[in-house]
């Protein structure tokens, strides 16, 4: 019987982390040498109001399952999930945000730019 529950639980956390599309780290993405000319304000701002506030800005009950720890208002707040974002949005990692419209492949290349870079204001 625990064989069995051992079992499932083994093929099923291999279905989950099979369906996540994660890439590159944000170690392994470098920012350019002379920079980023993306910023909070031309940017990363416009970025999470378009694609992820939807859910991580919204009120308790309405957010789709993002946990309520993950807000993505401000630049600070950004900059401290900054390597988990990369891992679930940026360049070829695509599971967030969920849904049809994703975000197209440039525009999740320069967000792997802008975190790369320390996300600058």
């Amino acid at each position: 019987m625990r064989t069995n529950i051992l079992l499932a639980l083994a093929i099923a956390s291999s279905a989950l982390l099979g369906a996540c599309n994660w890439g590159e780290t944000i170690d392994q993405y470098p920012c350019p040498s002379g920079g980023t000319k993306l910023t909070w304000k031309n940017f990363g701002q416009s970025f999470f109001e378009q694609w992820c506030d939807r859910c991580h800005s919204a009120e308790e009950g309405d957010r789709n399952g993002a946990p309520g720890v993950d807000v993505f208002e401000t630049d600070d707040q950004v900059k401290q999930l900054k390597d988990r974002i990369f891992l679930r949005a940026a360049d070829t990692n695509d599971s967030m945000p969920p849904g049809p419209d994703d975000p197209p492949l440039a525009t999740r290349k320069d967000l792997a730019e802008w975190l790369a870079c320390g996300a600058p204001e």
